[in-house]
């Protein structure tokens, strides 16, 4: 008897039609004067033709719900197909009561508005319309099976949409309601479907030998492989084939079924992804079509791979029949001690030979190259051919290469995986791997092997650099978006929801209207005054001589930047870009970059410890910590303690800070033995910092607010701190948010919180982008940047 198979398409279509059920039901709501108007247009003779087909409907009816269910199950039980009558049956009842139970929700929780749109006008009344039969009917139907393959099913599909027509503009029905009662028919029959399973379309038993034969070779024995070293795919087939005349051959079967999810997929990545993905949609001869032109034109190159036999169709399959290397094991089963310098020379030869062609394979792991002994030398062989493109791009090659490197590295380590490439590759090639080392143009194989070794893309980024120290390792920007973007759009948004429903409008006009305009030009030259702290501690800390200005101008540029990159990330790059063009190396430029970066939170965290102290002997109490914050505080600190007895805990913090140490030690000490140039760095991080923490007091005072200096610090201090956390450009809602909480919890009126809070971002993030711009454009044109 054949095994059911759950068909990943039938869960999707599910899905789909339950989503289509809840887009249908927001349209209602919100655009209910769109439905309202074509269910009018619809049932606009809906007087007349009801009483004109009062009877052809009630005759549709009856062939509808009873006639049509009971000739579908009769050639069912006919066919002897109990198990699809017992899931007929199933899918009928649980469309029938789904139906029911939604018409109760909506019914009982339902909007006015979703209920009207969702009724149909008996008289002068309104009468909520999403009928049960139809569901149920469509439920039986979807389960029952395509209409191709059972002739009562094909008639009733007519006969639905006939009735469906015609009860629709006679008034019986709602348009919207019909239209949910079919969707959730939809999604009843093909859940269904897909957790009871169906039976089997794929080339199996007879037909797969059959199918083979048509192939070219006559097996005289067949069997699946199922350890996947010589798969080609990991959704599809592989069979172990041998013919009368001893002949060895592997058949790779690619199943309808599983194209649905490669499919969508693969229109997932093109969405996503930036001239990664190529055809997106592609049916299942089209996806074996494309294999087995690559495996021609890869042997047509001098490629090694395994000959195509042939190909044929076979019941819902496509089957590709190519010759068997005899002996030949995954790169990925080999001991580590086999991975020789000649062999890995060898898989190096086998993808330029690839690329000379104009071919990129762009599945390249550690299951599609296999290794076969000829006189005990290594010959390496490429297999998996259908996601290669002939007549490929440069950028697809250089996936390639990423792809060859990223694959040795989990095995034999980053250093002996860049070394082989270089060997092998032009310099320019090896250098422009860096770029897209990334998981997203990895194959799953290696995607799955680079999460058990986290650190190893990393390593080859250091590995590149420690090799050829000019090379840009920065990632190239091939994700359009993801959950970085995500977060950058909704969170502003959700942020400036929150602020516009919690203010009072009355409050802030009133408080605008009393500010002291002078407080705000303080607070404004103040903020200027940042980019010349940052400017100073970036000449100080720079291993070749900027000038000050030049240094003051990058990072205004970094307020024009900021707003498409998170807070603090802008001016970074800008300050290793502006390194990097005047010729130090990326490693130094880095290094140097880290060194400000953790100078700064460093100069951050004594003057806050300073300002607390200051505080506290001036006799100010208002600041003085509660009994609940120093518990607090206590806990915070033994939780600490406590948390890194746990090993994992120490190694994490071991990987996050030994990099950064390692990084910025060596220039640290430089710096220590120049005290005047220390000196200058701290200057310029206090008058970072402190410019902010003014800026901020004077926004304050602007609007008669005043408190102390450590509280506006520990407000200012805690709202950056979010801004750099969450990934929004500058910082945008998340700094908003934690200002206005942390002037309301230190006692400020909210909607005077909102106005020193929207006063003081205008001040220092938006009036300075305009002065970011101007800087950008005077340095490009000097060459800088």
């Amino acid at each position: 008897m054949p095994t059911p198979v759950h068909r990943p398409g039938d869960l999707l279509g599910a899905v789909a039609a339950l989503a289509g059920i809840v887009v249908l039901m927001l349209f209602v709501v919100y655009a209910h004067g769109t439905t309202a108007g074509v269910s009018e247009d619809v049932q606009g003779f809906s007087a007349q033709l009801g009483r004109a087909l009062q009877l052809p409907v009630a005759i549709l009816e009856w062939l509808l719900s009873l006639v049509a269910p009971v000739a579908v199950l009769t050639e069912l039980t006919i066919r002897r197909l109990g198990r699809q009558v017992a899931e007929v049956v199933i899918a009928t009842a649980i469309g029938l009561t789904s139906s029911v139970l939604l018409a109760l929700v909506v019914q009982t929780l339902g909007s006015a508005d979703l209920v009207r749109g969702l009724s149909v006008r008996v008289g002068t009344n309104l009468a909520l319309s999403v009928p049960t039969s139809l569901a149920a009917v469509v439920a039986l139907l979807v389960a029952a099976g395509p209409r191709v393959r059972r002739r009562t099913v094909a008639w009733s599909w007519n006969l639905l949409w006939v009735s469906v027509a015609i009860i629709l503009v006679t008034a019986q029905v709602s348009l919207p309601g019909t239209s949910v009662a079919f969707l959730l028919g939809v999604a009843a029959g093909l859940g269904t479907r897909y957790a009871l399973g169906v039976t089997s379309g794929r080339a199996e038993g007879a037909a797969l030998v059959d199918g083979i034969v048509r192939a070219g070779l006559a097996p005289v024995r067949v069997v699946r492989i199922d350890d996947g070293t010589e798969a080609r795919s990991f959704d599809d087939r592989s069979y172990e084939v041998t013919s009368a005349d001893g002949r060895g051959a592997l058949a790779v079967v690619m199943d309808a079924d599983r194209q649905v999810v490669g499919t969508v997929s693969r229109l997932w990545r093109a969405v996503r992804l930036r001239g990664v993905e190529g055809r997106s949609i592609v049916s299942l001869r089209q996806a074996a079509e494309r294999a087995a032109l690559a495996t021609y034109a890869a042997r047509a190159g001098g490629v090694r791979t395994p000959a195509l036999i042939g190909m044929a169709e076979a019941a819902d399959s496509m089957l590709l029949l190519f010759e068997r290397v005899e002996d030949a094991v995954a790169l990925g089963d080999l001991p580590v001690e086999e991975l020789t310098d000649p062999l890995l020379a060898a898989v190096w030869d086998e993808v330029r030979r690839l690329h000379a062609a104009g071919i990129a394979h762009r599945a390249l792991a550690s299951t599609s190259v296999l290794v076969s002994r000829s006189d005990g030398e290594p010959q390496v062989w490429l297999t998996e051919w259908d996601s290669a493109d002939v007549a490929a791009s440069e950028l697809f090659r250089r996936m390639d290469l990423t792809q060859v490197v990223a694959m040795l590295a989990t095995r034999i380590g980053a250093t002996r995986a860049v070394e082989s490439a270089a060997r092998s590759l032009p310099d320019a090639d090896v250098a422009a791997i860096g770029p897209l080392l990334q998981t997203v143009v990895l194959p799953r194989q290696t995607r799955a092997e680079v999460r058990e070794r986290r650190a190893v893309l990393r390593e080859v980024r250091v590995a590149l650099v420690d090799r050829m120290p000019d090379a840009d390792v920065e990632p190239r920007q091939l994700v359009r978006f993801g959950a970085r973007t995500i977060l950058t759009v909704i969170l502003p948004v959700v942020a400036a929801i929150i602020v516009l429903t919690s203010i009072n409008v009355d409050e802030i006009s009133s408080a605008i209207a009393s500010s002291d305009w002078r407080w705000a030009v303080v607070s404004f030259v103040l903020g200027l005054a940042t980019f010349v702290g940052a400017g100073l501690a970036f000449a100080a800390f720079a291993p070749v001589r900027i000038s000050v200005w030049s240094a003051t101008l990058v990072h205004a540029v970094g307020a024009f930047v900021g707003l498409v990159t998170p807070a603090g990330l802008g001016s970074a790059a800008l300050n290793l870009r502006m390194l990097t063009k005047r010729g130090v190396t990326m490693s130094l430029a880095v290094a140097t970059v880290a060194l400000v970066q953790v100078s700064q939170f460093a100069v951050t965290v004594i003057l806050l410890v300073i300002l607390s102290i200051a505080s506290g002997s001036a006799g100010s109490t208002q600041f003085a910590p509660s009994t609940g914050t120093l518990v607090l505080l206590g806990v915070v600190a033994a939780a600490s303690g406590v948390s890194l007895l746990v090993p994992a805990v120490r190694q994490w913090l071991v990987r996050t800070t030994l990099p950064t140490i390692r990084q910025t030690w060596p220039r640290l000490m430089e710096i220590a033995g120049e005290p005047r140039r220390l000196t200058v760095a701290i200057v310029g991080n206090v008058l970072l910092t402190m410019g902010y923490v003014l800026a901020f007091d004077a926004s304050l005072m602007a609007f008669g607010q005043h408190l102390s200096l450590v509280q506006v610090a520990l407000v200012f201090l805690v709202g950056n701190t979010a801004g750099a956390i969450v990934p929004t450009p500058g910082g945008l809602g998340t700094i908003e948010v934690a200002f206005i909480g942390g002037l309301t919890a230190a006692g400020i009126n909210p909607g005077i919180a909102v106005s020193v809070t929207i006063l003081f971002r205008v001040l220092t993030y938006w009036v300075p982008i305009p002065i970011g711009w101007l800087a950008l454009r005077r340095l490009q044109a000097t060459g800088e940047l």
